[in-house]
């Protein structure tokens, strides 16, 4: 990983947003529940292309949507794999491979295509859509992209970005619908990828996916954009197989859990992150960094998980050994070993 870049739309504070826009979305009785639940989702600030306080996009067609995606996504792409190919010292021109991960927008010719012509990528420049994967997508495109580049020795640019705030759904009484409204966020994050360079190798990804817990966590496409499903036994799933994807994962490298110095724990919510800790072990300070990426940030699905790879690395004591999680519809675990090269 020579380069990784993330981008933001504006921020605006939990607080403000329930004050100024889901106070009333959800007056009358179902008030008194999204207030605690606002109040208790460990997010301070998010990020928005559309600033619900300002627009109300609850009542916009899913066509609506879908026209706005397109205008804020090319841009905000733009941003994050540019930063990312400057870091790496790389041009468009150089890419071989480009992954984009994103379920919240969709149009054809789709933003693969439209964001390698835009950056002056080369014809032959493959490219792979990765979409309604949701939360975990980064880690099987990191993959997809981890073996291009071994097995090409061209480099690869990952790009995940999620615009989640464009499909805030009309008032409701569904308690699913005010953790998601409390909890999901907007950003980009760009990884390159580059042969034999220094930064974090993707050394394996894993995945299990308990089928029979699928109805737990959905994305649906209705007539008022994508309306997502969010049980509250999912933390209790990631209990039972988290423990185990990690032990195997890092026992097929020749390695146990006190090797491992750096944790990406996608930060579902404070629960799900609660969960994980307890399973592993984990101490508060290996945790930190995801609450922190989710009281900052908010859970902005997919790049989220890069998004705390990045904080990682941008500390004081950057970790040589990482394992990355996320978790999404399936219901799906997806874990990755990642070290210092």
């Amino acid at each position: 990983m020579a380069g990784l870049s993330i981008a933001y739309p504006p921020p605006v504070r939990q607080d403000e947003l329930w004050r100024d826009f889901f106070s009333a979305h959800y007056a009358g009785t179902q008030q008194a529940l999204a207030r605690r639940v606002f109040q208790h989702s460990g997010v301070t600030v998010r990020h928005s292309v559309v600033n619900p306080i300002l627009v109300d996009v609850s009542r916009w067609s899913t066509q609506q949507r879908m026209d706005r995606y397109l205008v804020e996504a090319i841009p905000l792409g733009k941003e994050a794999v540019c930063g990312a190919l400057d870091t790496a010292g790389l041009s468009p021109a150089d890419v071989g491979m480009f992954v984009v991960c994103s379920c919240t927008g969709y149009f054809s010719p789709g933003l693969d295509i439209l964001l390698a012509r835009d950056l002056g990528m080369a014809a032959d420049t493959q490219r792979l859509f990765i979409g309604h994967m949701g939360c975990y997508a980064a880690l099987p495109g990191l993959g997809a992209a981890t073996d291009y580049v071994a097995a090409r020795r061209r480099p690869a640019v990952l790009l995940c970005l999620e615009l989640t705030t464009l499909h805030i759904q009309p008032p409701t009484r569904d308690p699913q619908q005010i953790v998601v409204h409390a909890l999901f966020s907007d950003a980009a994050a760009a990884v390159a990828l580059v042969p034999g360079a220094a930064g974090y190798a993707v050394r394996e990804v894993a995945a299990a996916t308990d089928t029979a817990t699928a109805d737990h966590m959905t994305w649906d496409i209705t007539d008022a954009g994508f309306r997502m499903g969010l049980s509250p036994k999912v933390p209790d799933v990631l209990a039972v197989h988290v423990a185990a994807l990690v032990r195997e994962l890092l026992a097929r490298n020749g390695l146990s859990q006190s090797d491992v110095d750096g944790w990406a724990v996608h930060p579902g919510g404070p629960r799900i992150l609660d969960v994980v800790q307890r399973e592993l072990g984990l101490t508060p300070e290996a945790i930190a960094p995801s609450r922190a990426v989710l009281d900052e940030h908010g859970n902005c699905s997919s790049p989220t998980v890069l998004m705390i790879l990045d904080a990682l690395r941008r500390g004081s004591r950057p970790p040589r050994t990482v394992v990355a999680l996320a978790f999404g519809p399936g219901l799906t675990l997806y874990g990755a070993l990642l070290s210092v090269a």
